[in-house]
């Protein structure tokens, strides 16, 4: 397959969720055009790296933190809104390496997450019917027909802002700003402040004593550079394959093509058809990929999705995303760990408790309860112990932002509370002190199965 496959192959086949009502065709034609003519916004080299680390979480060596915005915005472009999520991802990231005893690997919804695929195409107010909004990169949220048409020079801007959230992130990542000790400090701030702030001040002690220790014997960012910076990756769902076509490279150094658009691209959950475009477009690309696996996934279909995305078996090329519902994970994602296992197929498994835990309050907001996600989050890992796999990681919705879109947490917010900041474009999101913890309870989980011994029968 890959002998013939091009960029472009994809379009010979079925495409779901792509806009193909654009008022002029060949509008979006010169746009694509002038995408192919801009700089990669990554590099090939950088994502051999994360699939590097992506190996090691599918051995059991390390562990998947991925999160960011549901859907990011033209509006809320800032560099202070890129800070607040870069800076959350790194304080959970130093919780769940003191945990878990592993190295976790750093990945943003960002730089090119805007666009989504929605339940319905068209959304009706007062008896009015428009298209549904879609994402920044392809029409407006104001409910008038002007704003809900698809513009093609959205995608021109969306590229802009993905260079310039990178161009932030990559100076974040390697300028000081993710040194260790800053990022501990971050953590304590929280743990001072959070109503259950006891029940993790004695992972944050430790934490603390451990650092102490190392400085003490001159082990410290200045005599370890390493300490200094952090590794940060990006990803987006490859839904728009025009745009991801566009961006899509030949590496001069291994003459194989990959979208440079991102490190990391997934399958979302309603374009995961194998005979589809998108399954295609993603078979011929180099990158680490991501793939939605939901509760009507079937064992014997995974493993054809499997076999379709990583046919040589290379471990750290493929990341499935259970996301099932507090309520359904225990009913589905046993047969399918099992099956990937006894199978011998060289896959992460990692959990996104977000999706399936969406329901509407009674104010009418769109919410995720909070204990919903943490069960989901509890029930994978419990699982994937049992079955002998790694639970290699999670996959959130979140933002740095003081937001109120999901329920309780230690705060306990309520239906009430949604209205105060509800800020969303579209799937609420945990906000920065939900989710950091959120990164507690899944460290004391980690810890307690860490030093349990395995339930699955060799």
């Amino acid at each position: 397959m890959t002998s013939r496959w091009t960029p472009s192959s994809w379009r010979s086949l079925p495409a779901k969720h792509i806009p193909s009502d654009y008022p002029e065709p060949a509008a979006i034609t010169a746009v694509e055009a002038e995408l192919r003519r801009m700089p990669p916004l990554v590099f090939a080299g950088e994502a051999r790296r994360l699939k590097s680390q992506l190996g090691e979480v599918a051995q059991g060596r390390a562990f998947l933190l991925q999160g960011g915005d549901c859907a990011e915005s033209f509006k809320e472009f800032a560099a202070d809104n890129i800070r607040d999520t870069f800076r959350l991802i790194l304080q959970m990231a130093v919780v769940l390496t003191f945990a878990g005893g592993k190295p976790v690997v750093k990945v943003g919804r960002m730089a090119g997450q805007f666009a989504k695929p929605r339940s319905s195409p068209v959304e009706v107010k007062d008896g009015v019917e428009l298209p549904s909004y879609r994402g920044d990169n392809i029409n407006g949220m104001g409910f008038s027909a002007q704003e809900r048409a698809p513009d093609p020079q959205r995608l021109l801007k969306a590229y802009g802002q993905s260079a310039a959230t990178l161009n932030l992130l990559r100076a974040f990542a390697t300028g000081g700003y993710a040194d260790l000790h800053n990022v501990h400090r971050w953590n304590l701030g929280f743990v001072e402040h959070s109503p259950q702030g006891a029940r993790y001040r004695e992972l944050s002690n430790k934490i603390s004593e451990t650092l102490n220790f190392m400085d003490a014997i001159g082990v410290n960012s200045v005599s370890n550079p390493a300490l200094h910076q952090v590794e940060f990756f990006t990803s987006h769902e490859a839904l728009l394959l025009g745009y991801e076509e566009a961006l899509t490279r030949v590496d001069s150094t291994s003459g194989d093509w990959y979208d440079t658009s991102a490190h990391l691209v997934w399958i979302g959950e309603r374009t995961r058809q194998l005979d589809g475009a998108h399954i295609n477009f993603c078979q011929g690309i180099k990158n680490p990929i991501g793939i939605k696996v939901g509760p009507t996934v079937e064992p014997d279909e995974l493993i054809r999705l499997i076999d379709a995305l990583n046919p040589q078996n290379e471990a750290g090329r493929l990341t499935l995303y259970g996301r099932f519902g507090s309520d359904k994970i225990e009913a589905r994602l046993p047969a399918l760990m099992a099956t990937t296992k006894r199978e011998g197929r060289e896959v992460v498994w990692a959990i996104d408790p977000m999706h399936g835990n969406t329901l509407t309050a009674s104010t009418g907001y769109k919410t995720r309860p909070f204990d919903r996600i943490l069960a989901e989050v509890r029930s994978f890992i419990e699982i994937a112990n049992a079955q002998g796999v790694h639970p290699g990681g999670v996959h959130l919705e979140m933002t740095g932002q003081n937001v109120t879109e999901c329920t309780g947490g230690a705060r306990a917010l309520s239906d009430i509370d949604l209205g105060d900041r509800y800020h969303t474009h579209c799937d609420p999101r945990l906000n920065a002190d939900q989710a950091l913890e959120l990164s507690f309870l899944i460290a004391e989980k980690l810890k307690v199965d860490r030093s349990a011994p395995s339930q699955a029968a060799e």
